[in-house]
């Protein structure tokens, strides 16, 4: 299958949209970054709150917690996303979401070091241009990154907790071609649609894949991965380059 083919805005089916982040977009929190694939803009908010869950205090569990929630601005969309408030009722897919990132945020923490504390992550989608779960697992791990430094910094824990970079991309076929980072024109219209997680060190968090009224075949999975690979290495970087600015 071909990966040659120019997209509507212009990339390579390999490439990256632009990718920025920008720290500190939420003072009140203890670590927050605005990050942006593109025009999908998230801001991610890490707050640490000194407790933890009752359910933890019950069975006695040692250590502390990371949980996320993620939600979509109403204007976030061409058309208002009505708040679920306002619906009366949750919305399945902003589960699917935040559960995805508390799965790869805990993937690379050490929950014994985090003390007896609650590390809060908080995506909220600014601008939806496909890709958001991605976006907010990306920009989530810097957010916490730079909170837990704000504990070591202050001392209130002994060590990092974190015990590795993460972050997601999309990947899928559209128009016959395998296409990494998908914007929504391409991810509405995929005929494979796929979102993968991994660590910095190239372990895999989560890997979801599915057909959108086709199937595909055990090497189109397999091409798609190392696609995906190719631009969470290139993801891992400009975490790492971030950091290095920002945690001086």
């Amino acid at each position: 299958m071909s990966n040659s083919a120019a997209r509507a805005d212009g990339r390579r089916a390999d490439q990256l949209r632009a990718v920025t982040f920008e720290p500190n977009i939420a003072p009140y929190a203890t670590g927050s970054v605005l990050v942006s694939f593109g025009l999908t803009r998230v801001i991610c908010a890490a707050t640490i709150e000194p407790n933890v869950p009752t359910w933890m205090k019950q069975q006695r569990v040692p250590g502390g917690w990371l949980t996320a929630e993620y939600s979509m601005l109403p204007y976030s969309t061409l058309d208002r996303k009505p708040r679920e408030i306002a619906r009366g009722k949750p919305d399945g897919r902003n589960i699917e979401i935040q559960r995805l990132i508390g799965r790869s945020l805990r993937a690379v923490i050490d929950l014994n070091k985090l003390g007896q504390n609650t590390l809060w992550l908080d995506c909220d989608v600014l601008q939806a241009d496909g890709g958001t779960r991605t976006a907010s697992i990306t920009g989530a791990y810097l957010a916490a990154r730079l909170a837990v430094q704000k504990l070591l910094d202050a001392k209130k824990i002994a060590e990092n907790p974190l015990t590795d970079s993460v972050a997601a991309v999309s990947v899928g076929v559209f128009g016959g071609h395998e296409l990494l980072d998908l914007n929504y024109v391409e991810d509405k219209d995929a005929a494979v649609d796929a979102n993968i997680v991994m660590t910095g060190r190239g372990q895999f968090v989560e890997v979801q894949a599915s057909g959108e009224e086709t199937t595909f075949s055990r090497e189109q999975l397999d091409s798609l991965i190392a696609l995906a690979q190719n631009g969470l290495k290139e993801l891992a970087s400009l975490q790492a380059v971030f950091l290095m600015k920002h945690l001086l």
